[in-house]
Order: structure tokens, then C-alpha cells, then sequence
């Protein structure tokens, strides 16, 4: 996926979630809405679906503010405590999201979410694996948050 920025995964399910910066076609990205959410549904036929009304405004869906030299600020709807940044990288000078976990800068690939019960309202979210580069050490690196 050309500008997939990273995505999510959860148990127990199989379709995936795509974050994507989201550009217009100049190639600049959109500053009212940098990141493009969407399924990868992979029981069905692995085609591209929208999130729906209830997923964009309370699970998946991502809160974007501007910051200066265009970078952006981006939470998720359903965990704002967690603030991730969407900033262009010095070395490939790509657009990358990152995330301070357990004092380390991790460049975002993967989320996964561990789900155990609770309702479709609230999930009993156990944790949170967060999969990247680590950015001190260019090392991979999964830090997991308990939630």
C-alpha cells in the first residue's frame, strides 16, 4: 500500500486496519485530515472498505491537529491519552508516525490490540503492542502498553 503510515490488528479478529497519509493530488498532504483509516476486510474478498459512522467516532478513527512544519498531532477517538506524531523523517524525509512508549521514540508499523470479552460498547482491552524501529537504535522494537 503505497502510503500506508502503519496498521492496526486485533484478536479476535482477521481484517485489518490501514492508516494512510492522506494526500491530495499534488501530493501535499491534507492538513484538515493527514491519515486515511480504512479496513482491509480479509474474510470477505481482502477488498478496501470505509470505517463506519460507529467505528470512525469510537474506535478507530483518528483526531488530527496541526503543529508547526508540517507536523500533526493524531489520537485515536477511542484511547486519547496516547498521543502519536505524524512528522516527515530527516533520513528518508517520507512521512512516518511516532510514539513515545516506555521512554523510547518508536516508528510506528504495527499496533495490535489484545481483546478479551466485554461488549461491543467496551471491549475488555487487556494491552496494546506497539511494533516499530526504535529510533535511537534503528533497531526493531515491540514495547507493550497495559490498558
Amino acid at each position: 500500500i503505497a502510503n500506508q503510515l502503519f496498521y492496526v490488528q486485533r484478536d479476535p479478529n482477521t481484517n485489518t486496519i490501514i492508516c494512510e497519509l492522506n494526500v491530495n493530488g499534488k501530493g501535499q498532504v491534507d492538513k484538515d485530515n493527514p491519515v486515511h483509516v480504512y479496513w482491509i476486510r480479509y474474510t470477505e474478498d481482502e477488498s478496501r472498505k470505509e470505517l463506519g459512522y460507529i467505528q470512525r467516532k469510537f474506535a478507530y478513527g483518528i483526531e488530527s491537529k496541526a503543529l508547526a512544519n508540517d507536523q500533526f498531532e493524531l489520537r485515536f477517538v477511542s484511547h486519547k491519552k496516547l498521543p502519536l506524531y505524524l512528522t516527515r523523517s530527516e533520513d528518508d524525509k517520507k512521512y512516518h508516525v511516532y510514539v513515545t512508549v516506555n521512554n523510547k521514540k518508536i516508528q510506528v508499523e504495527r499496533i495490535f490490540l489484545r481483546i478479551e470479552g466485554g461488549s461491543f460498547w467496551l471491549p475488555n482491552v487487556k494491552y496494546v503492542e506497539i511494533k516499530g524501529v526504535n529510533t535511537s537504535t534503528n533497531a526493531l522494537i515491540t514495547e507493550r502498553i497495559k490498558i
